[in-house]
């Protein structure tokens, strides 16, 4: 169902456009065409970090973290005053906090705050103390807060299913994630999966595992949910089982066991995501008795998450499954929509390619309407639509405009009209949440993961 600009022929008469809004469930096959006049004509909310807006961790101390930062900014384009260069020990699995706080330094120092987003470039450590390590400085080294003795709550993130386009701006939050990987090689190969990803609207399935692991299984109550939000956004399939085996189309996996069996024998779309609920799957390379995200960016995942210290089963401590779906299908990068998906993340580990973004972007056909321009890159929420005679304004308003749910938007520019077109997101106040929105609230009680 189109996203459509048009008009009776009353108001063509009167070039008076009229908006209205609608979804279509399933991602177009062709590729962005070479319409730039004619998407010039029209500007969007801007939707999803770019290089710019993010800067690179490197230890000069571990020579895998060199060359990977180097070469993450080349393939991202990142200018090399945003590759920030840092000296710690190398190799472990836990940061200690006097290096952390001589790093940190060095980024309060050169980091300005324009940069809303962090990569780390090595895969130890993966914790600071005791908290994760993209926690520590996504958030700041704060154990008081972020840390858990036993099965406690930890403190929430301001930036969880936010509709935020700049985290560190908003929220002082600089979300950062792990470029990891076995070894420089799988590293680089996620690198080019999520580059390769970027703005291809990958068709593909999310499967939801319904485990029989009560204990880890305890996402599996919002599927349900999630159908119902985003079933008509992407093509969702729950499995009741404890393993996924010979599927060639994952986009998305979410399962909730100790050891995730037959990971190899999928085959995983560039820039999927895939996790499981477990206590330790952010304990990278430290032979834990559990599958770890290295193995699913292993079998060619492009972002995974963990947790590095026990959680127990707080499913407000992993990513909540209809949040990150429906930000990433809305064209966010990986770092904003994994971030934006876990409530209380200071324990947790994220790891990919920050930049992924395979559902931004447009795409441009034209029918007998005029130039028809389809995105998926706009969240529900309120808009107003404005014209003009230039392309620098003044802008008029013509009318306010209500996105709701997810998928792909279509926009007719009509034909023979001139005008310069924008879609201005409109604030909205903070009300309660809707049956529309895809999170779910986590319990308050839950027994140990193990």
């Amino acid at each position: 169902m189109p996203l459509t600009l048009a008009s009776t022929r009353a108001a063509a008469r009167r070039a008076i456009w009229i908006i209205a809004l609608a979804l279509c469930g399933a991602a177009e096959g062709q590729r962005p065409a070479a319409h730039d006049a004619e998407i010039s004509r029209l500007a969007l909310p801007s939707v999803g970090l770019r290089a710019r807006d993010l800067a690179v961790v490197v230890n000069d101390a571990d020579p895998a973290s060199v060359e990977l930062g180097r070469y993450y900014a080349a393939q991202r384009g990142i200018a090399a005053d945003r590759v920030i260069h840092v000296r710690f020990p190398a190799g472990q699995q836990v940061m200690a906090f006097a290096d952390f706080m001589r790093v940190q330094a060095v980024l309060d120092a050169k980091v300005g705050a324009d940069v809303q987003a962090l990569a780390l470039a090595w895969t130890l450590p993966f914790r600071v103390e005791c908290m994760s390590v993209t926690a520590a400085f996504a958030l700041g080294f704060d154990p008081g807060s972020y840390c858990a003795e036993g099965c406690q709550t930890t403190k929430a993130s301001p930036y969880f299913n936010s509709t935020s386009r700049a985290p560190f701006t908003d929220h002082r939050v600089r979300p950062a994630m792990l470029l990891a990987g076995g070894d420089v090689e799988s590293a680089k190969r996620l690198i080019d999966r999520g580059l390769r990803a970027d703005e291809t609207w990958p068709e593909g399935k999310a499967y939801l595992m319904n485990t029989s692991d009560g204990a880890r299984n305890v996402r599996a109550e919002t599927y349900e949910r999630v159908r119902a939000v985003l079933g008509s956004a992407y093509p969702i399939e729950q499995v009741d089982a404890d393993a996924l085996e010979g599927r060639t189309d994952v986009m998305f996996e979410f399962t909730g066991v100790a050891r995730v069996a037959a990971i190899p024998s999928n085959r995983f779309v560039d820039g999927a995501i895939a996790d499981h609920l477990t206590s330790f799957g952010g304990a990278l390379l430290a032979g834990v008795d559990q599958t770890t995200a290295l193995e699913w960016l292993s079998a060619g995942a492009t972002g995974s998450y963990g947790t590095s210290s026990e959680p127990c089963s707080y499913r407000a401590k992993f990513p909540d499954v209809g949040v990150v779906m429906a930000h990433y299908l809305s064209g966010e990068t990986l770092v904003e929509a994994y971030w934006k998906s876990v409530l209380m993340p200071g324990q947790g580990v994220f790891v990919g390619d920050p930049l992924a973004r395979p559902f931004g972007g447009v795409r441009v056909s034209q029918s007998s309407a005029g130039t028809v321009i389809a995105t998926r890159a706009l969240l529900p929420g309120n808009y107003l639509l404005e014209a003009s005679r230039s392309s620098i304004g003044p802008f008029q308003p013509i009318r306010a405009v209500r996105v709701a749910g997810f998928g792909v938007r279509r926009l007719t520019l009509p034909a023979g009209d001139p005008r310069f077109f924008r879609l201005r997101s409109v604030p909205q106040p903070a009300k309660a949440e809707s049956a529309a929105s895809p999170a779910s609230a986590p319990p308050a009680a839950s027994a140990a993961s193990g």
